[in-house]
């Protein structure tokens, strides 16, 4: 006859035993949420367009995907600037969502991560196309905060069309290359 755990004893080692196993996945499941699940996040706290262009505040403007490796790897200084500067809105739009079409037209958004940066007034200041570093962003939000000059940053300032300069290339620069076109 061989000895056996009485049930008690056993029951609280299989207590124990899924414990450990639920420690260990809501561990690994808080790993697997990262810059995406930010993402969401500022975009979920962003104010609308519209009231952010509207309620005398500056406004930045980012124009994202969930598939953009360069967009979920700004998100964490994203989130430091929306807590860092209360005085900005900044506010997410998600580039595959349908309903943000007439804004990725006017903004000529070919590209992600997209800035459109906007004064107090909402007028359009400027905007940056690609990675942006935190140090960066950090200069961008305290210039549109203190409303001075946009930082001298490459890639960043206004821009005219190919079409302004010669209507001959209106064909060449229109938006039907976005950032939703590449399949």
């Amino acid at each position: 006859m061989t000895p056996t755990t009485p049930f008690p004893a056993r029951a609280g080692q299989l207590l124990l035993l899924l414990v450990a196993l639920l420690v260990v996945g809501l561990t690994w499941l808080k790993g697997s949420l990262g810059a995406g699940d930010l993402m969401d996040q500022l975009a979920r706290r962003s104010l609308p367009l519209g009231e952010a262009l509207g309620n005398g505040r500056p406004s930045l403007v980012e124009f994202y995907a969930d598939w953009c490796e360069s967009c979920r790897a700004m998100a964490p200084a994203m989130a430091k600037l929306e807590k860092g500067h209360p005085e900005l809105n900044v506010v997410l739009l998600n580039v595959d969502n349908p309903g943000w079409q007439s804004e990725l037209d006017q903004w000529q958004v070919t590209g992600i991560p997209h800035l459109q940066l906007f004064d107090r007034q909402g007028q359009g200041l400027g905007h940056s196309i690609g990675l942006r570093q935190p140090q960066e962003l950090e200069q961008l939000a305290s210039a549109l905060s203190n409303g001075s000059a946009l930082p001298s940053l490459a890639g960043v300032g206004a821009t005219s069309s190919l079409a302004d300069a010669d209507p001959s290339l209106a064909e060449i620069s229109s938006p039907s290359a976005g950032p939703r076109s590449h399949g």
